[in-house]
């Protein structure tokens, strides 16, 4: 919760939804996260991660040699605003939890 208000004062918006990646659907944490702060949790396929990442602009060798994803965060934020969508902020951490930020292009 705290990386996601970070994020949101840093990129001076707020977040509309929590996007995780589906292979994160049992974490507790990001169930607890979207239910106090009343966001719809929306997790994202492989398929959806795989066409985002020409978009992300944040890459990891440590996450793409575990997950076979250079960016999972970006991908995620970028997978669940649209098609169209743009980072309004590129992966940030706090321990072994990222945040990034994408919303419409207008």
């Amino acid at each position: 919760m705290a990386l996601l208000r970070r994020a949101q004062t840093q990129a001076g918006c707020t977040a509309q939804a929590l996007a995780a990646p589906a292979f994160k659907a049992r974490e507790a944490a990001l169930h607890k996260v979207a239910k106090d702060l009343a966001l719809p949790l929306i997790f994202i396929d492989r398929p959806a991660l795989e066409q985002a990442q020409p978009r992300c602009r944040t890459r990891s060798a440590i996450v793409e040699a575990a997950v076979g994803l250079a960016s999972v965060a970006e991908a995620c934020a970028l997978a669940a605003a649209g098609p169209e969508s743009r980072l309004l902020l590129p992966r940030i951490s706090l321990g072994k939890t990222t945040c990034a930020l994408a919303g419409d292009p207008t």
